[in-house]
């Protein structure tokens, strides 16, 4: 019922472009207004994300590390596992970041025939979200080439090396089908295995197929049917510069699939900051990953306590004396 939730969504923005584009002829809608406020919800939605964790009181050092902390010097510390120094905070952060340091220690557990608990490691799914995450950043800079002229040599050289196995014509990129197979694999384990469908809603199948709704959409404009990239670059020089054309008649030229791609896009945009893809964000903001880990030779103390007033035992013994000895309860002071 998740899936299906997720999939009649997905089927319900379809629908509304092929009758918005392809009936009412909405393209200034589709093409222009659309696309300008995804981007408005977009940030304005992810800085205040951000500085609603920003905010947060976050009174102790409460790090999560798996290394050696600093202590003796006769015991050998680990400086990114466990850093104490700002320098080893970023390289841990950029390792986490850039290649998922925890995520490649996670491991399973499953119960085998004998009823006991085996640990094994879950690589596979630190490959897949690597392939998917890294494909999708490199998919989102080759498409600056549509926004900017002339193309930055950075965006070249990134497309060169993306078609590297190409022979012939079209380019195939690498991370097209990187981007599919990486999505297709979170989205089906999801589905395949039963303890994560039971914790599984539809708020996480729901941006899995919207992405691979975007890559497929992509792939079919590219590889099968063909549109006017002039009139693209145009649309998107144009959104870019804040004098887009007014696309009346431009649907002959683009074609639905691409409103339909673009539109998917900006579901995606707007989307975003209410959902858990501001794990983005939210990384940064850890307070488990981006605190020093020197408990040990620094005393934190929390910078929001206030005076308590407190009733000592000596204080409450003199309260409740009488009744103490009455109870049989032994006291301090006869």
């Amino acid at each position: 019922m998740k899936v299906f939730l997720s999939l009649l969504a997905l089927c319900a923005l379809a629908a509304l472009v092929l009758v918005g584009v392809g009936v009412a002829k909405l393209d200034f809608l589709f093409g222009v207004i659309l696309p300008y406020l995804a981007v408005v919800v977009f940030i304005v939605g992810f800085i205040y994300r951000v500085l609603k964790w920003a905010k947060t009181p976050v009174p102790f050092n409460i790090t999560t590390t798996c290394g050696q902390q600093k202590s003796h010097p006769w015991i050998k510390r680990n400086e990114i596992e466990n850093p104490t120094t700002k320098l080893g905070v970023i390289a841990r952060m950029a390792t986490e970041v850039l290649f998922f340091r925890s995520l490649f220690r996670n491991t399973k557990a499953e119960l085998v025939e004998d009823q006991r608990v085996v640990y094994s490691s879950d690589k596979l799914l630190w490959l897949a979200g690597l392939v998917f995450h890294w494909s999708f950043l490199v998919v989102v800079v080759r498409h600056l080439r549509f926004f900017v002229e002339p193309v930055p040599a950075c965006v070249d050289l990134l497309e060169g090396l993306d078609s590297f196995f190409q022979v012939g014509l079209p380019l195939i990129y690498i991370t097209d089908l990187a981007l599919v197979v990486g999505v297709t694999y979170l989205f089906f384990r999801r589905v395949a295995i039963p303890q994560l469908r039971y914790i599984s809603l539809p708020a996480d199948y729901f941006p899995l197929l919207l992405i691979l709704a975007i890559a497929l959409s992509g792939i079919c404009m590219r590889y099968f049917s063909r549109v006017d990239i002039t009139s693209v670059k145009e649309l998107s020089a144009g959104l870019l510069s804040f004098s887009p054309p007014v696309p009346a008649e431009m649907t002959g030229g683009i074609g639905v699939l691409f409103y339909m791609h673009l539109f998917f896009v900006c579901a995606l945009m707007i989307y975003f900051p209410m959902s858990k893809l501001m794990h983005m964000g939210g990384v940064f903001l850890s307070p488990t990953r981006n605190l020093i880990g020197n408990t040990r030779e620094r005393r934190h103390v929390n910078p929001w306590n206030y005076p308590v007033k407190v009733h000592s035992y000596e204080a409450y013994e003199d309260e409740f004396r009488d009744k103490m000895k009455d109870a049989g309860i032994p006291v301090d002071k006869e």
